[in-house]
């Protein structure tokens, strides 16, 4: 295909497409629907888009000196899908006119024919972010996009958006995957929360604390506690304890199934004077942790 579209292509369902619309839906990988490819700057090879040239170059067997992301803003050219013309980035193949991307970044240089996800550009965050614009603001401090929805309420963590997963380790600033705040204010990939709990871990990786409402939990154990007396040579034994959810230290009695922090009633506790160290986060460690 050389300068033009074959016109009888351009019938589709009964109904003439411009040649924009050409192949709409149908090019692209498995991150993006998109009607070009790109030449990566940092290594002059061609992908998919940059999902795609990260997971080739990241691989386990890769050496680790050759390993590398893109630099997304840095890509200069791009490859029509349909006519195979490579060109300066832009959102229109200057030989067959296809539209490459129906949302088209040019400060990202990024193509997307979904634009259901309702693709905006953040000056702030420097990269583009789904979920409409209206929907979201940026908090300088956290230095990324929220829903507003946490306007009013989400507790700041500087930069907290610019770090890895901590279960999964992948980055989190510019993942395409969905992100949960957690109540301390830590960031984590949702998928990664539902995986924690479906093992019974309720306590963020990052600072330990609970990353729910456990006092439904906190009630059972208390029962839990309550029919379970310790020897008598325990009894009158005690011990200090760190609440990770409240950051308060008490001395409390010991107890083999957990030790509740007398400030907030959590039992989300470690026990760090008094011995033996594991009697208080033995009991509860798979239960909140």
């Amino acid at each position: 295909m050389e300068g033009g579209v074959d016109s009888k292509l351009l019938e589709i369902c009964g109904r003439e497409m411009s040649v924009a619309e050409l192949g709409s839906g149908k090019y692209g990988c498995t991150h993006y629907r998109r009607r070009c490819k790109i030449r990566a700057p940092c290594c002059d090879e061609i992908f998919d888009c940059r999902h795609c040239h990260n997971e080739a170059k990241n691989l386990l067997e890769t050496d680790l000196h050759d390993r590398h992301d893109i630099p997304r803003h840095e890509v200069k050219k791009v490859i029509c899908s349909l006519c195979d013309t490579e060109q300066d980035v832009q959102q229109n193949c200057i030989a067959c006119g296809v539209c490459m991307g129906e949302y088209f970044c040019e400060k990202c240089k990024f193509f997307d024919d979904d634009v259901s996800k309702n693709q905006y550009h953040c000056e702030e965050c420097g990269i583009c972010r789904t979920g409409g614009k209206e929907n979201f603001f940026h908090c300088n401090k956290c230095g990324c996009c929220y829903s507003n929805m946490m306007k009013d309420t989400h507790r700041c963590v500087e930069r907290a958006m610019h770090h890895n997963c901590p279960v999964c380790f992948e980055f989190l600033f510019d993942t395409t995957k969905d992100i949960t705040v957690l109540q301390c204010g830590h960031t984590i990939h949702w998928e990664c929360v539902k995986e924690m709990q479906q093992h019974f871990c309720y306590s963020c990786p990052i600072c330990s604390k609970s990353i729910c409402d456990m006092s439904s939990l906190w009630e059972k154990i208390d029962r839990e506690v309550a029919s379970t007396p310790m020897p008598e040579m325990y009894r009158t034994k005690m011990v200090w304890i760190l609440c990770n959810d409240c950051g308060a230290q008490s001395e409390v009695q010991f107890h083999i199934v957990a030790h509740k922090c007398l400030s907030c009633k959590s039992y989300n506790t470690r026990q760090i004077q008094g011995g033996p160290a594991s009697s208080c986060s033995s009991g509860i460690a798979g239960m909140v942790r």
